[in-house]
């Protein structure tokens, strides 16, 4: 045995006991279970499929240490100051109450952290929270360690006027933290949940986050994870959801921090007539890496996906896009269209894509495809006839291009806190802001 897995085994027996949920039986067994999994395959490697074009070897090395907190308390608020909705806060893996602000929320709605949520909805959260054997080793590490995380349930037919915004910031630069977030939608229930996840200008931490999602009959969700830590920062992202009949699951991924980020995000159709919308949008530079790592499990007939991923990719940056698609036996009707483009910004940046179509009916219509290209020469030379320097009739260019995921995300404040962000990684982050 390695000695940083042994780290991680070492970390999981002082930290199990205090654990959220310890008291349960069932909840520790699962955890030992989850431990000893990860502890027999250890991290993935690019000799698995999955994770070909990925190397967690830098991250597998590292160290993590607790402590060296600084206050985050203003980022906090800063943020939440800019945006209605309720919040759930987290910092360092774990609640914070003072920083949190859900007043106001419906009846019908629960919305706490894990840690709270033990004691009194043990019962329903207990199909939501996963087992051992499911994802990869580090969906068995994040299992076995997470900390706290958002319990969220909305009541049938509710009807969520404003957003849940679940943010997480980091105060110890060296640590490691695990969140796992639970959220069920009733019959008819329709609500945004948004994911943030902030760090300190250049913090080394990890961070590993997973949502599992359950959309009962006619429930509709629209779920937004911005990614935005530090750029020396490591995060590993898991979107799992489940949809019943009439369900409408929208999933919008902006990732635009950390040194490695990989987000795995999938959806499962487990009755006819669901539909779903993958949306994406990343950015890299330096030498840092993104991998989106999708899977829509078109299992009964009559649903709709549509699937659409860009990457900006700057530098001797790397981005990597797999999206699979997979149409079950029996699964006629089936509309899907999958496509990744990306934006390479220099002659050394790199960006591998394989969309992937599995089909085993036939009455379907799927398509997918994906382009790797440069800035147009031709547009670039039209801006420069119109008096636009260079360097600016870049940045509009390669904003244009972004523009055209971000035009998806519905929440209109949410949608400019996107834009800005994006401006804010351009050279030339002066671009005037959008009508």
């Amino acid at each position: 045995m390695s000695v940083n897995l042994q780290a991680w085994a070492d970390t999981f027996g002082r930290r199990a006991a205090a654990l959220p949920g310890a008291q349960w039986p069932w909840l520790d067994a699962l955890r030992r279970q989850a431990l000893d999994r990860f502890m027999s395959e250890g991290w993935p490697t690019p000799r698995q499929e999955a994770w070909h074009h990925t190397s967690l070897a830098p991250l597998a090395a590292a160290r993590f240490e607790d402590g060296g907190g600084q206050g985050v308390a203003d980022q906090v608020r800063a943020v939440v100051a800019a945006h209605e909705g309720h919040w759930l806060v987290f910092v360092d893996g774990t609640f914070d109450a003072a920083l949190s602000r859900l007043d106001g929320l419906p009846g019908g709605v629960v919305a706490q952290a894990c840690s709270e949520a033990w004691a009194q909805h043990a019962d329903a959260m207990r199909p939501l929270y996963g087992q051992a054997d499911e994802g990869h080793s580090t969906s068995a590490l994040n299992l076995a360690l997470a900390s706290d995380g958002a319990y969220l349930s909305i009541g049938r037919g509710v009807v969520l006027e404003q957003p849940i915004h679940v943010i997480c910031a980091v105060s110890e630069p060296t640590a490691a933290h695990f969140l796992r977030h639970l959220i069920r939608a009733e019959a008819g229930a329709q609500a945004t949940v948004i994911e943030h996840y902030i760090g300190l200008p250049e913090a080394g931490n990890f961070r590993h986050a997973v949502t599992r999602l359950q959309l009962d009959q006619d429930a509709r969700v629209t779920h937004l994870k911005l990614q935005q830590e530090s750029h020396q920062a490591w995060h590993l992202g898991e979107i799992e959801a489940s949809q019943a009949r009439h369900s409408y699951f929208a999933s919008h991924s902006v990732s635009l921090g950390a040194r490695l980020a990989r987000h795995d995000i999938a959806t499962h159709f487990q009755d006819e007539r669901c539909e779903t919308l993958l949306n994406g949008l990343y950015y890299v530079d330096q030498r840092r890496h993104v991998d989106h790592h999708t899977l829509i499990g078109h299992l009964k007939p009559n649903c709709v996906s549509h699937e659409l991923y860009r990457g900006i990719m700057a530098d001797a940056a790397h981005g990597v896009f797999t999206g699979r698609i997979l149409v079950a036996e029996g699964a006629d009707g089936t509309d899907a269209i999958q496509r990744n483009d990306s934006l390479l910004l220099s002659r050394v940046a790199r960006s591998d894509a394989r969309p992937e179509l599995e089909i085993y009916a036939d009455d379907v219509k799927c398509a997918h495809g994906a382009t790797v290209g440069q800035i147009d020469a031709d547009s670039l030379f039209y801006l420069r006839t119109r008096g636009i320097e260079e360097a600016r009739a870049r940045d509009i260019l390669i904003y244009a291009f972004a523009a055209r995921s971000v035009a998806r995300i519905p929440d209109e404040p949410l949608r400019r806190h996107v834009e800005q962000a994006v401006r804010r990684l351009l050279p030339g982050s002066d671009l005037p802001e959008a009508a």
